[in-house]
């Protein structure tokens, strides 16, 4: 699987918004770390909402802050709430929401007050299962307004420093500089895109919460055609439904004094896009797949963006060969035997039942995760092979499931070299095993 946010999630516009003052220090403190699970290239991050933790995706391509899947946060109080229409990414129609005003948001060192929110109330809108851990909300632009944010991806580290001279200077020192323009609330950056041999300006979001390395979109540029060696994709899921369209490599990318030979692109469909309000001259976005290479600094106020490699520069760029998405569909309690602690055992010679009974493993159930096919390329090998949508997947390479996490899965799915991969699902209660190579068709 390619590392990407399956429930792609970019843009959000509501009927109305309101202004916020965004995180701040609660103290005098110059800056504030604050750790954070990187899974699939993104960023995930624990904010108290209202005196609730909750589990947040970072993501500089949202506006607002975003709230859902609740329905295990039963003590989470919202303020001041109203109905509106949310709308985004995707070829369906504007689904219905919540606002909520006056909240307090905080998490190590800072606080935002007066928060505003936008609650998403269908319950299908989950990003949990597609990740593998408890995901409740998006954080977008007022996490990153005020100061200097920088995003360590090596280390799985947010360093919050105070925006002053001295602070800037001493990055300037060890960073490059990129000019980026902020517009309506959102970074953007330019850079080059070699397509076949065909080089094209690009104006592009920057975008933590894309799992992907690049987005564009082909008809708003003449000069942004999909390459002839491409296939049909299914890019995930946005606000107004699914976002379908095709992957392919392009030659080169470049920002700044940055290149990427041969990079996968997403080209999503015209329908996918409909709903999207774009600003200017922009043409696609780039997100986690390239911005995981760097260590990433924000400046929002003085609007650059500071870069510097790091040890994933030079890795390859990859993408799911099998064609299949899997999601976490829930759990299920598991049976194991495990050995007992190795001390001694002293056995009353006597008592020739307890002797009988002696054994050195014992039994441990624990809840371990259920996995599903959500979804299946057409023409891919898990296709061609007779997997389906709603197959339970019961073992891999003849390992049980269950002992991988969901980013594990993901990996297999997407390795450098075209390897055989070997599934068992449970069909029908019928239990059925499939095996294909993992051909690279780019």
């Amino acid at each position: 699987m390619t590392k990407r946010l399956l429930f792609s999630i970019f843009v959000l516009y509501a009927a109305t918004t309101l202004a916020q003052e965004g995180f701040q220090f609660k103290n005098e403190d110059k800056k504030t770390t604050i750790p954070f699970k990187l899974i699939n290239n993104l960023v995930f991050i624990p904010i108290n909402v209202n005196g609730v933790e909750l589990t947040f995706l970072l993501d500089s391509g949202v506006q607002e802050t975003i709230l859902f899947s609740l329905e295990e946060k039963n003590d989470l109080s919202l303020k001041n709430i109203e109905k509106i229409t949310l709308r985004g990414l995707g070829s369906e129609e504007a689904i219905e929401g919540l606002k909520s005003a006056g909240n307090v948001l905080e998490v190590k060192g800072i606080k935002s007050v007066n928060h505003l929110l936008y609650i998403i109330v269908d319950p299908n809108f989950n990003l949990s299962s597609h990740i593998g851990i408890p995901v409740h909300g998006i954080m977008g632009y007022p996490f990153f307004k005020n100061h200097l944010i920088e995003i360590n991806y090596d280390k799985r580290k947010i360093v919050f420093y105070n925006n002053s001279q001295v602070n800037r200077k001493r990055i300037e020192d060890k960073f490059k500089k990129v000019p980026i323009t902020i517009e309506k609330s959102k970074p953007y950056l330019y850079a080059t895109v070699a397509i076949d041999s065909t080089k094209v300006d690009a104006k592009l979001l920057i975008d933590i919460g894309n799992s992907d390395a690049i987005w564009l979109f082909q008809d708003i540029s003449n000069n942004i055609k999909v390459p002839k060696n491409n296939f049909d994709d299914y890019l995930g899921r946005g606000f107004s439904g699914d976002v379908e369209g095709k992957r392919a490599r392009i030659a080169s990318f470049l920002v700044s004094d940055f290149k990427f030979s041969k990079p996968i692109v997403a080209f999503p469909d015209s329908s996918s896009i409909r709903h999207v309000t774009m600003v200017p001259d922009r043409v696609g976005s780039v997100g986690g797949e390239i911005l995981k290479r760097f260590s990433v600094i924000f400046d929002y106020p003085n609007r650059f963006l500071y870069l510097k490699k790091n040890r994933h520069y030079s890795a390859p760029f990859l993408y799911n060969k099998s064609g299949i998405e899997i999601m976490h569909s829930g759990v299920q309690w598991v049976k194991e035997t495990v050995p007992l602690q190795a001390f001694p055992i002293t056995v009353d010679h006597f008592d020739t039942s307890r002797e009988k009974n002696s054994s050195n493993f014992k039994y441990k159930f624990e809840l371990k995760p259920v996995f599903e096919i959500a979804n299946i390329r057409k023409n891919s090998p898990a296709a061609s092979s007779g997997l389906k949508v709603g197959d339970a997947v019961i073992s891999i390479n003849n390992s049980p499931a269950y002992k991988y996490s969901l980013e594990q899965i993901n990996s297999l799915l997407r390795p450098e070299d075209e390897k055989w991969l070997i599934l068992e699902v449970e069909r029908n209660s019928q239990l059925l095993k499939f095996r294909f190579q993992l051909i690279d068709v780019l």
